[in-house]
């Protein structure tokens, strides 16, 4: 999906557009809420993305962990490839529980699974709670906050390179009309002095 369609999405459902992102995923969409609500295009407030962010992927999170307890091991066994997914998961857990509760969210390709497969282990249900609020909690204050001061930014260089790409493409095309020119000339010239 486009930072278009994104943007679009929050222009359109605010709130709403950002909490079912951060419920399924969303660090993309979170950082551009964060800009959002810097920039005056958007109605969105900081600690509202945040607290929005926040509630979106701790239930995303709680949710996936729920599905796992009681349906993980029978999904798991149905499929290979998750029970090796599964597996990895499951040592990391072994030597660093606490943390991997708490960062899971931060590592790419880790956000959907972990909490699932957390559900499968061990683990109570109110230990996962607690430590997943405080990481839903430092990374919603942690995206939110770098789209907000570094969105701007973004969007100036972003703007300057669309800006230098557009001058470069009309540099090219002139270019080559004059290389075309020149070539239809050279063929004109030669078919003057047959």
């Amino acid at each position: 999906m486009s930072i278009e369609f994104f943007k679009e999405l929050i222009a359109q459902y605010g709130y709403l557009a950002l909490f079912v992102g951060t419920f399924l995923e969303g660090e993309t969409i979170l950082l551009l809420a964060g800009f959002a609500a810097q920039s005056p295009d958007f109605n969105l407030d900081l600690r509202l993305v945040i607290l929005v962010a926040f509630c979106g992927s701790l239930a995303g999170d709680q949710t996936a962990f729920f599905i796992g307890r009681h349906y993980g091991r029978k999904l798991l066994n149905n499929s290979e490839k998750w029970r090796n997914r599964a597996e990895k998961v499951h040592t990391m857990l072994r030597k660093y529980q606490e943390v991997l509760i708490l960062s899971f969210r931060f590592f790419y390709g880790l956000r959907n699974l972990t909490p699932f497969v957390l559900g499968t282990a061990d683990i109570t249900v109110l230990k996962f709670f607690l430590l997943n609020a405080i990481g839903a909690a430092i990374w919603a204050v942690s995206f939110a906050s770098v789209g907000y001061v570094f969105g701007s930014l973004l969007e100036n260089v972003l703007t300057r390179v669309i800006d230098n790409v557009h001058n470069a493409e009309l540099a090219i095309l002139g270019l080559a009309a004059l290389i075309a020119l020149g070539f239809w000339l050279r063929k004109a010239l030669r078919n003057r002095r047959r």
